[in-house]
């Protein structure tokens, strides 16, 4: 008998294991709806922000799937430091403010400076801590009493040089400082210079991690398909955009709680990640097959 995981039609999921993350009106974890969390990758404009999560929002409903809109204020890690990061903080986050009132849902954006913190969690439900700086212990700490103190969650991604038994002590840290709203999203792991590959041993062992206090794990199946630093000169992030949709089926037959995506109306004349993101015509149906997938193991 394996304890925790029950059996259906021959395959084995994790079942009950896992607090429940609550953003906004939604709680992500076993026994909830499979959560979507998608936008552009850096807020280009107001209108392509609503645009996008318009789009993704009503494939949600029509699919019953709990969405969060996703933007990025500033990429503060971009290959070349001649690359567009966005509109800033105070700017930004007034502009995300604005979609998520006028879409009406939750939203989430990622925070590269401790001292980001409490601004943006008077904002957005769930604070995004990047991959490279899941172990920035400042930044962790100020996450989570920013998130403690507003009522908010934090979604950590786990870094490609992580492996996912090391996340607990981002959560540790986490929980240190007055915060156990938590989730963590896996984005693939390193494989030598500029690839990536993702670990399914490892999401069910990040699923089961600390059982029966296990957090919610997400998949991001857009930046998994990253070639870091592989395309113009070294300068731009490459990217095979067409393995997501692959991927996020894998993911989420693996029993993930929340699929991460970015979209975008024409991704090659996106301002970052052009090689990644999904085009925003294929996002309904995405959702549609990831939606039947949820629903046939459940």
């Amino acid at each position: 008998m394996v304890v925790g995981v029950r059996a259906r039609a021959g395959l084995l999921l994790p079942s009950g294991m896992s607090k429940l993350c609550r953003v906004g009106g939604s709680s992500i974890g076993a026994g909830r709806s499979l959560a979507i969390i998608g936008g552009p990758c850096v807020l280009e404009s107001p209108e392509l922000g609503l645009a996008v999560g318009t789009a993704v929002r009503d494939a949600c409903v029509k699919h019953a799937l709990p969405y969060i809109f996703k933007a990025s204020y500033d990429k503060a890690n971009r290959s070349s430091i001649h690359s567009a990061r966005g509109p800033g903080l105070e700017k930004g986050l007034e502009q995300i403010a604005e979609i998520r009132a006028r879409l009406g849902v939750p939203a989430t954006t990622d925070i590269h400076e401790a001292g980001h913190a409490e601004p943006a969690a008077r904002v957005v439900d769930l604070l995004q801590i990047p991959a490279f700086l899941c172990r920035q212990t400042d930044l962790l700490l100020a996450a989570g009493k920013a998130a403690a103190k507003h009522g908010r969650a934090v979604n950590v991604k786990k870094g490609q040089f992580m492996s996912p038994a090391e996340m607990a002590n981002a959560v540790s840290k986490l929980r240190e400082a007055g915060c156990d709203n938590i989730m963590l999203t896996d984005r693939g792991t390193f494989f030598g210079y500029g690839r990536l590959v993702n670990d399914f041993v490892g999401i069910g062992d990040m699923l089961e991690q600390g059982a029966p206090d296990a957090v919610p794990v997400c998949f991001d199946c857009t930046h998994s398909t990253q070639h870091p630093g592989q395309a113009e000169g070294g300068t731009v992030t490459g990217g095979r955009r067409e393995r997501s949709p692959l991927l996020a089926r894998a993911a989420v037959a693996a029993g993930v709680h929340a699929l991460f995506l970015e979209a975008h109306p024409n991704p090659p004349k996106a301002m970052s990640d052009s090689a990644t993101q999904l085009y925003l015509e294929s996002v309904p149906e995405l959702l549609r097959q990831v939606a039947a997938i949820r629903a046939a193991l459940t």
